[in-house]
């Protein structure tokens, strides 16, 4: 893991300058974007037997219709 120490780089000031965000705004976004980034891109997890057999019940139950349109309808997190 790297630290860059970046308080000095003009480009940081400059992009929150065009976004019209302060600069701790500008950085909590970017941190936001990034944690968001990282966390949707799992692509391994790791559960005990008994979790995944639940998974696998919820993967293989018929679809609540209801349910699946109200979770389509709402706006992702990411966007």
């Amino acid at each position: 893991m790297s630290t860059t120490f970046c308080t000095a780089n003009p480009s940081i000031d400059h992009g929150a300058k065009i976004a019209g965000k302060t600069r701790t705004d500008f950085m909590l976004d970017a941190a936001c974007e990034k944690a968001e980034e990282l966390l949707l891109d799992r692509t391994l997890f790791v559960v005990d037997t008994e979790r995944f057999e639940r998974f696998q019940q919820l993967l293989d139950a018929p679809v609540n219709r209801d349910a699946f349109d109200r979770l389509m309808s709402r706006k992702a997190p990411w966007d």
